[in-house]
């Protein structure tokens, strides 16, 4: 009987990714936090940069509905979930500058 450490796989396929253990929900949620944090950031970069009105209204009405998601997030402490609330509005009227 052939030893399992001696097996090779024969294809790429054969080949399984270790799997890792499942985080702790409160640890996921906060890597997905910080994502939408970081995704929020670039449509912000991405806003400066552009000059289309229509693209800028859709721009800041996502980055508004990102804001008010993030200041309902208890992964960020009351402070920085205030300061997400307060720009989750100037941002609406970001985008409705653009809107008419």
């Amino acid at each position: 009987m052939p030893s399992v450490h001696a097996a090779t796989p024969s294809s790429p396929s054969d080949v399984q990714a270790p799997v890792a253990a499942p985080a702790a929900p409160a640890l996921q949620l906060a890597q997905a936090c910080r994502a939408l944090w970081v995704a929020t950031l670039s449509l912000m970069t991405a806003f400066m940069q552009l000059q289309a009105p229509a693209h800028r209204y859709l721009l800041a009405r996502r980055i508004a509905r990102n804001l008010e998601t993030l200041a309902r997030q208890e992964c960020f402490d009351a402070g920085c979930r205030a300061r997400f609330a307060r720009l989750a509005p100037r941002w609406h009227a970001r985008a409705q500058q653009f809107a008419q």
